[in-house]
């Protein structure tokens, strides 16, 4: 249900870290849109709140928590802008408190970077479109990526990178270009490089949007983008878990 729970009922915060291009917008919607279908929000026995970070929406205090999940942005984590910084202090209180987590993307990298671990630029440069990625053994308890296949297709929109994950952390997918493509801190905190939101149409629209690639180059991107349903399925079992966790 998405619908208020109660003003004392805990909620899933999803924290909008930017907006997608106009044209993107109009045809297919923001980043908190697509995060509230892939989790099947309305499906969800808790209640979801949107809060918009980088305009300034404030934090809600870690107790009234169920969950938190931080999007993607066209800002990069190593610009330090002070709506970033401001959610890059909070973050730790929710993994201590173990509050559930999902870090995609700009959230996956500022997650890692908030609690020890370094951003920066990608030295292969951007990565865009469907690709596949493996799972590392340490995968096959995880809640979230136990039990899904070997090699997966996902969407993916990056130019930055976790070039050190945080102490602790255990590093669960990666591909030949992205060394860490998920990982988890603790029992409970995930960060996805890759966007499990994101639909073909979105991935096609990013394709179109952002890769300087020429127009054959953006042809063969634009070819080999499919469905990504295990990539669906974490973020679904993301919100799952989480609901399972207020219970």
């Amino acid at each position: 249900m998405s619908a208020d729970g109660g003003a004392n009922a805990k909620k899933m915060f999803i924290l909008k870290a930017g907006t997608t291009y106009p044209s993107i917008l109009r045809r297919h919607g923001d980043f908190d849109d697509w995060t509230r279908r892939a989790m099947g929000s309305d499906d969800l026995p808790l209640a979801t709140a949107v809060v918009d970070v980088e305009r300034g929406g404030e934090l809600p205090p870690v107790e009234e928590c169920a969950g938190v999940v931080v999007t993607g942005s066209h800002a990069m984590v190593t610009e330090n802008l002070p709506w970033s910084l401001r959610v890059e202090r909070w973050l730790p209180a929710l993994v201590e408190r173990r509050v559930p987590v999902l870090g995609v993307c700009y959230g996956h990298q500022l997650l890692a970077r908030a609690l020890g671990g370094e951003v920066a630029y990608h030295p292969g440069g951007d990565e865009i479109g469907t690709v596949e990625v493996g799972l590392a053994p340490e995968a096959a308890d995880d809640p979230l990526f136990g039990g899904k296949p070997r090699v997966f297709p996902v969407h993916v929109a990056h130019s930055q990178t976790v070039t050190r994950l945080p102490p602790g952390a255990v590093r669960l997918a990666a591909n030949r270009f992205e060394p860490t493509h998920a990982f988890r801190m603790g029992r409970c905190a995930w960060g996805v490089q890759f966007h499990p939101e994101y639909d073909e149409a979105v991935m096609r629209a990013y394709i179109e949007v952002e890769s300087a690639a020429s127009e054959e180059r953006k042809r063969a991107l634009g070819d080999a983008v499919r469905e990504t349903p295990v990539a669906a399925a974490i973020i679904r079992g993301f919100a799952s878990f989480t609901a399972g966790n207020a219970v």
